[in-house]
C-alpha cells in the first residue's frame, strides 16, 4: 500500500485529477490519504468520516484507526493544528486529539500503534536526537501531535510540511530500569513530492504487525536509541489534565462513538439522573487465563481472520459446519452480547447486515446462535443455509421441535424485542436470530448439549450433515482452513464496511 502525508493534491490541475475521478487514470496500487490542510482543498474531501476519492484512492477520514486483516494497525490525524473551537474543517484541536487518544487507549491490553500519520511534525521531535538540519524542532511543529505520539507510541510515525526530510534516531516509549521495556519508535519527515532540490519523499519499507511479533523481538533496542523526546511535555500535560477537566460543564456529556474510525463524538440524549458526573466508558473484563478468541491473544488462529473492525472482527469457525461458516467476536474480551457496550453493539450490527448483503448475493439466507454456556469469550456463529433448500420458517420449526424433544424451552422474543431484554449478564442462556430478524431463546437453568445449535443446523431437516454436528470431527489441515479464509475474504470485500472506513 502506499500511505500519503501532508498535502496530498498541492499543485494538481482540476484536469489531472478529473482523469482519477472518471477512470481515465487509475492509481496502481491502494493509496491513503490524509485530508485537506488550508482552505482551498477542502472541496476535495466530501466526507469527514472517509471515503474513496477515486479507484485505489481511499481518504482515511479527520482522525481514527485504520486495521488491516493482518492486525496492521495505522493511527491517522488529518489538518493542522488549530487553537480554536470549532476547529476549521482543515485542522484539528484538542478534542479532536484527546477523543482519538481515548478511543484507542481504551482497548485492553492496548501496546501501542504500528503506525501514526500526521501532516505537521511532532513539536521537540529533535531533542536528545541528531539534528534536522535546518528545521528548528522547538519552534516548528504540532504540540498536541507530540502529545498524541507520545500517548500512541508508534512503531513509525510519518508527517510532512516543512518540506524536509528528516530520519530521527529511534527512541524508547519507557524509562530504563523503571518500567517494563518496550518497543522504540521512529520519526520521519519526507520533503514534497518532486522537490528540485531532490530531497527525499518516499520511503519504502516493509513491516510485520505489532500483534504479531514475538514479544523479545518487539522490544530489541538498537545501540542508537535515544530518551523520548515528548516526556517532559507530555508531564506538563498531566498536569493541566485537571485544569482542563475543571472547565468541562457537568451538563454536557460527550460519549464517544467507536463505531466510526476517525472517533467521531456525539452528544449523550439530554437525560439527566440524580447523579451529575459524567459516564464512565464501560470497559470488557480481562479473561481469567489465556482465551482463544481476544484478537490480541497470541492463542488467536489468526490465519482464519477474515475481517477487522474497530470493535469485533470476523474469523472462520474452526472445524466450521461449510467453508464459510463464520464466527462475530469482539476484539476486547466479553462474555456474552448482553454484556457488550453500545459501540461494540453497532458493529456486530454492522457486520450481521453485511454479512445477511453478502450471502443472499450467494442465494444464501444466515442462521446466527449464541451458546452463553461454558464458554468464555462471545462467539456469534453464522451459518449460510441455501434459499432453496428451506425457508425461514423450516428453519425456526426445526429448532422447536428439536428443543421439544429435548426438553429445552424454546421460546419467540417478540418483535421489536432484543434479547438484552430478556437475559441478564452472567446467567447463560442459549439464543438464535434468523435474518429475517425472529429470535428464539432458553434460559439454561441446568446442563446443556453444547452442540444443540450445530446438530439442528446440520440435520436432515436443514443442511442434512448430521454426521458434522460435532466440530472436532470437521477440523481440517492449517493450510486448507488458510485457503478457505482467503477465499472467503476475497469473496467478502465488497461487502466488508471495515475496508471502506
Amino acid at each position: 500500500m502506499l500511505l500519503c502525508v501532508g498535502n496530498f493534491f498541492g499543485s494538481t490541475s482540476e484536469a489531472e485529477w478529473a482523469e482519477y475521478c472518471t477512470g481515465a487514470k487509475k492509481a496502481p496500487i491502494p493509496t491513503y490519504v490524509l485530508g485537506a490542510n488550508d482552505q482551498e482543498t477542502v472541496s476535495y474531501f466530501p466526507d469527514v468520516s472517509g471515503c474513496e476519492l477515486a479507484e485505489n484512492i481511499t481518504y482515511l477520514g479527520r482522525r481514527g484507526l485504520y486495521s488491516g486483516t493482518s492486525g496492521l494497525q495505522i493511527a491517522y490525524l488529518s489538518g493542522t493544528e488549530s487553537q480554536h473551537e470549532p476547529a476549521p474543517a482543515y485542522s484539528f484541536s484538542a478534542k479532536d486529539v484527546a477523543e482519538l487518544k481515548t478511543s484507542l487507549l481504551s482497548t485492553p491490553n492496548f501496546k501501542g500503534v504500528d503506525i501514526l500519520l500526521t501532516s505537521p511534525w511532532p513539536r521537540d521531535v529533535g531533542t536528545f536526537a541528531n539534528s534536522a538540519g535546518e528545521i528548528d524542532t522547538k519552534k516548528c511543529g504540532s504540540k498536541l501531535v507530540s502529545d498524541l505520539a507520545a500517548s500512541l507510541k508508534p512503531r513509525y510515525h510519518f508527517a510532512a510540511l516543512e518540506k524536509a526530510y528528516y530520519e530521527r534516531l529511534p527512541y524508547r516509549n519507557h524509562t530504563v530500569l523503571q518500567e517494563t521495556p518496550q518497543h522504540v519508535s521512529r520519526f520521519i519527515a519526507l520533503a514534497e513530492v518532486g522537490n528540485t532540490s531532490k530531497k527525499k519523499y518516499l520511503y519504502a519499507f516493509s513491516i510485520v504487525p505489532m500483534s504479531l511479533m514475538d514479544p523479545a523481538e518487539l522490544v530489541k533496542q538498537p545501540q542508537d536509541t535515544t530518551e523520548n523526546p515528548y516526556r517532559k511535555s507530555q508531564k506538563e500535560a498531566q498536569k493541566s489534565k485537571a485544569f482542563l477537566c475543571a472547565e468541562e460543564e457537568s451538563a454536557c456529556q460527550f460519549f464517544f462513538d467507536l463505531n466510526k474510525h476517525q472517533g467521531k463524538k456525539r452528544h449523550s440524549d439530554g437525560k439527566e439522573g440524580g447523579n451529575s458526573q459524567p459516564k464512565q466508558a464501560k470497559k470488557p473484563p480481562q479473561p481469567s487465563g489465556p482465551c482463544w478468541f481476544c484478537l490480541a491473544s497470541p492463542e488467536v488462529e489468526k490465519h482464519l481472520v477474515v475481517s477487522i473492525g474497530t470493535h469485533c472482527y470476523l474469523a472462520l469457525a474452526k472445524g466450521g459446519l461449510l467453508p464459510d461458516h463464520v464466527l462475530i467476536l469482539p476484539i476486547g474480551h466479553y462474555q456474552s452480547v448482553v454484556d457488550l457496550s453500545s459501540e461494540v453493539v453497532e458493529e456486530v450490527t454492522k457486520y450481521k447486515s453485511a454479512l445477511k448483503e453478502f450471502f443472499r448475493s450467494k442465494g444464501k439466507r444466515y442462521v446466527l446462535f449464541e451458546r452463553n454456556y461454558k464458554s468464555q469469550h462471545l462467539q456469534l456463529q453464522v451459518i449460510p443455509v441455501p434459499l432453496d433448500r428451506c425457508t425461514a420458517e423450516d428453519i425456526k420449526e426445526s429448532f422447536i421441535a428439536q428443543a421439544q424433544e429435548q426438553k429445552i424451552e424454546l421460546l419467540e422474543i417478540p418483535e421489536h424485542s432484543d434479547i438484552t431484554q430478556v437475559a441478564r449478564s452472567g446467567k447463560p442462556y442459549f439464543y438464535v436470530e434468523l435474518d429475517t430478524g425472529e429470535k428464539l431463546f432458553h434460559r439454561i437453568r441446568g446442563p446443556f448439549p453444547l452442540h444443540f445449535g450445530r446438530a439442528v443446523l446440520a440435520s436432515d431437516a436443514v443442511l442434512a450433515i448430521p454426521h458434522r454436528a460435532d466440530w472436532r470431527r470437521c477440523e481440517a489441515e492449517r493450510a486448507e482452513e488458510a485457503a478457505q479464509a482467503r477465499a472467503f475474504r476475497r469473496d467478502f470485500q465488497p461487502f466488508d464496511f471495515a475496508l471502506r472506513a
